[in-house]
């Protein structure tokens, strides 16, 4: 069976690719590999998500779920400097990439590591969760995802997803809606929604 990007051990025979890329005025150098999601190029979902984004300076701590080789999470970390960003990935492939372009780009306030949904930061509590998501992995996958996601977000924390228009982007709107008792729709574009709920009291 071929590797998905979700698979934690990914067996596809390496090919390194650099790739450099500015996202929202940040320029970063990014080795990708076989086996990783989007691994030739930034994906158009991705790059509308860092630009949608509305950061807080005051922000302590963001996770990148599902961080692939980095260019979400580590944009945020050259934004926003004082920003603690934690980044996980269930692909191990993807963790150890998204270390190198840490390093590569001289990027140090970032933690970084590999595992299933939330649980390799189990205890911390963040004040904003970003994921573009494995939307092939299934509904059920996702919607345990933004489940889990209200009781790690910090007061008046924010759960932030992009999703393909014609991959269920409603019913996942529907589902957040439901959790989080509001969702926002921060921006469209390429066949892409850039969705957003808020943690209220």
């Amino acid at each position: 069976m071929a590797d998905h990007y979700y698979t934690s051990q990914p067996t596809s025979v390496h090919r390194e690719i650099l790739i450099e890329v500015e996202l929202r005025g940040v320029r970063l150098k990014l080795q990708s590999d076989a086996g990783v999601f989007s691994k030739n190029r930034i994906d158009t979902g991705t790059r509308l998500l860092v630009e949608s984004l509305r950061l807080d300076p005051g922000c302590r701590k963001v996770l990148d779920l599902g961080c692939g080789y980095g260019p979400i999470g580590l944009t945020i970390a050259k934004l926003l400097p004082r920003t603690r960003v934690y980044m996980s990935d269930v692909n191990e492939r993807a963790v150890e990439l998204a270390r190198l372009n840490a390093s590569a780009n001289q990027i140090g306030n970032t933690v970084i590591k590999s595992g299933e949904g939330f649980t390799p930061f189990a205890g911390e509590r963040f004040d904003l969760i970003v994921t573009n998501p494995p939307i092939r992995a299934g509904k059920q996958v996702i919607y345990a995802m933004i489940d889990a996601a209200y009781p790690i977000l910090a007061a008046a924390g924010w759960f932030v997803a992009v999703i393909a228009t014609k991959q269920g982007a409603k019913s996942y709107e529907r589902k957040m809606e439901t959790v989080f008792g509001n969702v926002n729709e921060w921006e469209k574009g390429g066949g892409y929604r850039i969705v957003a709920s808020k943690k209220t009291p």
